[in-house]
């Protein structure tokens, strides 16, 4: 099922008693989510994306635009007649049921033509069960679970009345680093395996560009990027996406283009031919850098971390706006620790350049594969 969001917007009153007014969570979004994919709304804290969730789900009504699923305006429907199924961050679960239970909970509350037989219950139960792999812990309790099961019994819950779109909101934070990789890897093989359309929340970066088809980088209810992860963690349209997206995150440096050079300081460390000259930030992705000692930009050694297959190089620069620059090697060509200075030299589409003003746009040039850009 297609989701259209077309100029939806959400505001809601100031908390603040002193200063009356209205914040604006979500601001005229415009957007579609294509039937059958998975896609992430992806954000800093407050960026809106939950609120979007809330608002595709009904639990919000929206203050202005519209929703429609599959071109039907859904907007005025409330939540148990839009066909969803919804899976938080704290799971929900009750206590006091068994698995099986839990999952049957919501097939014991339809009503009319929906109303099923117990067999019918048994039988889809069963299914969004195999579905999760959690068959044998039917007769199971709430507090006999690990946090990763409870997920489970949770997605399991949202499925059994084969909803038309899936909405997860931050399901994975509650859970440690192994049982979250493990964890979005079942909800990719679930969502791949069902074809339900399904929205992602989460600010984990890593977590939405891993299991996504598209994702919608958010700030302050405005939509900065929308397109395939990758493409967007090239070519990223402003700074702001540049720097959300990327572990490490990406490299700042104040730079200026110099008689068809780019200069870091007072080193020319790679050809733009054709750019105007002037101030410019640069971005350096941690992997752009080669090891050379020839290499045209050279940083202050400030240690290097094992990291096992990489080596982390932490440096320094006086042109870095952070003050530390991190460079991610095999770790084959590891410098000595001992060493002063490193040389780099740079590759040519892991190197991003800025506008220093207004809204930091990328500023697109040959070899950095312009050209793919997700759209705005």
């Amino acid at each position: 099922m297609k989701v259209t969001l077309v100029h939806l917007t959400k505001k809601f009153p100031k908390h603040d008693r002193k200063t009356r007014g209205e914040v604006t969570a979500v601001n005229d979004l415009c957007f579609d989510i294509p039937s059958g994919k998975l896609v992430g709304l992806l954000g800093p804290s407050g960026c809106g994306k939950s609120t979007t969730l809330n608002l595709i789900s009904g639990l919000e009504k929206p203050t202005g635009g519209r929703i429609l699923f599959d071109g039907e305006d859904v907007t005025d429907l409330p939540p148990e007649k839009r066909g969803i199924g919804l899976v938080f961050q704290n799971y929900a679960l009750y206590p006091h049921l068994t698995v099986l239970q839990n999952i049957l909970f919501p097939l014991q509350n339809l009503r009319g033509e929906e109303k099923l037989s117990k067999e019918e219950m048994a039988e889809k139960a069963g299914e969004a069960a195999r579905l999760v792999q959690i068959e044998g812990l039917m007769g199971r309790r709430h507090r006999e679970l690990s946090g990763g099961k409870q997920q489970r019994v949770a997605i399991a819950r949202a499925l059994v009345k084969h909803p038309r779109i899936l909405l997860l909101d931050e399901p994975l934070s509650n859970l440690d680093a192994r049982l979250r990789l493990q964890t979005r890897e079942e909800i990719r093989r679930i969502q791949r395996e069902t074809g339900v359309t399904t929205v992602f929340v989460t600010h984990d970066q890593e977590e939405a560009m891993s299991i996504s088809d598209e994702i919608v980088v958010m700030r302050e209810g405005v939509i900065q990027q929308i397109g395939k992860p990758q493409e967007v963690y090239d070519l990223p349209r402003n700074l702001f996406v540049a720097k959300f997206l990327g572990t490490p995150p990406v490299n700042v440096f104040r730079g200026r283009i110099e008689n068809g050079s780019l200069f870091i300081g007072d080193e020319a460390v790679l050809p733009v031919p054709g750019l105007p000259a002037g101030g410019v930030t640069v971005g350096i992705r941690p992997e752009g850098f080669l090891p050379d000692p020839a290499g045209a930009f050279s940083l202050r050694l400030s240690r290097v971390e094992v990291m096992g297959r990489d080596t982390s190089v932490v440096a320094a620069h006086p042109a870095s706006e952070s003050g530390a620059v991190r460079a991610i090697i095999s770790s084959e060509e590891a410098p000595d620790p001992a060493c002063e200075t490193v040389r780099f030299s740079l590759k040519r589409n892991k190197v991003l350049l800025f506008s220093p003003e207004g809204g930091e746009e990328r500023i697109p040039f040959g070899g950095d594969g312009a050209g793919k850009e997700g759209k705005a």
